[in-house]
This record gives structure tokens, sequence and C-alpha cells, in this order.
């Protein structure tokens, strides 16, 4: 139906319905209208827009680790402290524990999912990692994520004990969905934040990342990363890029190498052997990472 078909509400007329016609009167000679006028009468309003600013400097940091093995030393070294039990802005079920400072212009929030409330282990994995990486998104609003950690490497791709890599990929290798579209869905392929001159400058090594939930490595879990065409492999990264994705959030991933998976010794025997030396060149890349973070922007990286 045609709005003008409609009845109109008093106190709304038409001007033409409460001004008799015979009663407007036109002029007939057109006043003259003065040149500038024109030109300020076409010339477009002034914005009110204040002008656009350049891209922002980074200013908070947001590093999930794994492993209190892991954690401290860079906690140590970036000088943080452990939030208190009624500052933790974490829910006080969830077993998680969070370590803030200042360091060098940059406010960071170290966090890692704590202990395990019955057995008393490193919370690991991929439902942990994801769990903290989103509550301390929605908490902290950091403007880039670090997930740091060790990480199995492959002799294949090259990799070696202590060796610290940037992961340009990541994806899982255990979830496997065998049904159209679904499958890619398992897998989970993404791209990590491009850091061109993190690389450069540090002298980093590049690989993708394959994440699963299992320390082993099963022959489907192989294929599955050979597949990803994978250099390394943790059980945190993918969950992590994960949920950063789904915010926005800007990631990066460091991950320092404790073990040989294609190698002679078994996983465990070879992790557990290598952890705390390993955790040394991972707290010191990190540190780098984090100096050359400070007073630059996510394009800069």
């Amino acid at each position: 139906m045609n709005d003008w078909n409609k009845k109109k509400p008093s106190g709304s007329r038409l001007l033409h319905d409460s001004i008799p016609f015979h009663s407007v009167r036109f002029s007939t000679s057109p006043t003259p209208i003065h040149p500038l006028a024109r030109v300020h009468a076409m010339a477009p309003p002034p914005s009110d827009q204040p002008p656009a600013a350049g891209p922002a400097e980074i200013s908070k940091v947001l590093i999930v680790i794994a492993m209190q093995t892991e954690a401290m030393p860079l906690v140590t070294k970036l000088k943080l402290v452990e939030a208190a039990a009624g500052e933790s802005m974490f829910p006080k079920c969830a077993p998680w524990i969070r370590y803030h400072g200042n360091y060098k212009g940059l406010h960071i929030d170290l966090v890692w999912p704590g202990k395990d409330p019955a057995l008393g282990v490193d919370s690991v994995g991929t439902v942990s990692a994801a769990l903290v990486t989103y509550a301390s998104i929605q908490t902290f609003k950091p403007d880039l994520i670090i997930n740091a950690g060790t990480a199995g490497g492959f002799k294949a791709k090259g990799a070696s004990i202590g060796d610290v890599f940037l992961a340009s990929d990541v994806a899982f290798h255990d979830r496997r969905i065998p049904i159209p579209v679904f499958d890619m869905y398992g897998v989970g392929a993404r791209k990590t934040l491009a850091t061109p001159n993190i690389l450069k400058e540090l002298n980093l090594k590049v690989g993708k990342l394959s994440t699963g939930d299992s320390l082993d490595m099963s022959p489907q879990d192989e294929a599955a990363i050979l597949r990803n065409d994978a250099t390394i492999k943790d059980m945190e990264g993918a969950a992590v890029a994960y949920v950063a994705d789904m915010f926005s959030t800007p990631a990066i991933f460091v991950k320092a190498v404790t073990d040989i998976v294609d190698g002679e010794k078994p996983t465990a025997e070879e992790f557990l052997q290598n952890l705390v030396a390993v955790t040394a060149a991972l707290d010191q890349a990190v540190t780098k990472v984090v100096d050359f973070i400070s007073g630059k922007c996510i394009s800069d990286l």
C-alpha cells in the first residue's frame, strides 16, 4: 500500500494542508545572488572527523605458555609478578595463573593453564590452551599474542635439538573427520601473522607447526603431519591460533625443539632429558622477540 493513502496523524500535516494556496505570494523578480555566495554554496561542508591516525604501536602483549617450567624463566627475565588471588581476573574455579608487568614500554600478561587440580601436573593440551587464550583475550584485550613453548622437531625437515622456530602455518593432525568439508575443518589449517622483519633481525628458523593432543605419534598422526608438511609438532599451537583468529587478534608462535620425532630416541625420554636446557633457548628467543616488538606496530613485524 502506498503510504500517501494512509491517514496522516494530527500535528504532522503537510505544508499545503495548513496554508491556503491563495495566501502564498510568489516574487516575480528574483533577488540577485553575489558570485561569492555561489562559491560558498557549492563548497562541501568542513569535515567534523579528525584526521586519520597512523598505525598504533603495540602496547599490550599476551604470552600463552603451557608449562610452568617453560614460563618461569620468562617471568624472571621480564620481571613479571604473579597476580594475587583476589586480582587474578579469572574465575575462582579455574587453575589458570597470570603474571604481569611492564617491560620496555609494553604491558605484558603471561598466562599458563596451571596445574590439574586432581593430578597436580601441568594442564597441557588443546582444551586448556583454548580456554585460557579465550579468557585472556576477553579480559586483557591484547594487541598481540605470543604462544611460546617447546615442540618436537623432524630431522627430515632440518630440525635439531635446541632450534627455535617461528611458525609460518598451523594445523591439527589428530582431528580426523572423513566427511567432505568437515575434513578441512578438522585439519584447521591457517596462516600465522607474517613477521619478515623479526625473522630477518633475529635469524630464527621458520617452519609449519602441527598440533595434536598426544606427545607420541600414531601412524595416522604421522600421515596427517606429513600432509601438513610440518617441521615441528606441539600440543597447543593450533588451538591458540583458532581462538586468536576467531577474535581477530594477531598471534605468533615461538617453539623450541626438545626432541626429534623421527629420531632414534623415544619421544618422552628425549623430551624430559632436554626440557630444562631447551627452555633456556626458548627464554632467550622470546625475550629477543619482545625486545624487537617494543615501540613497533604490527605492520613493522
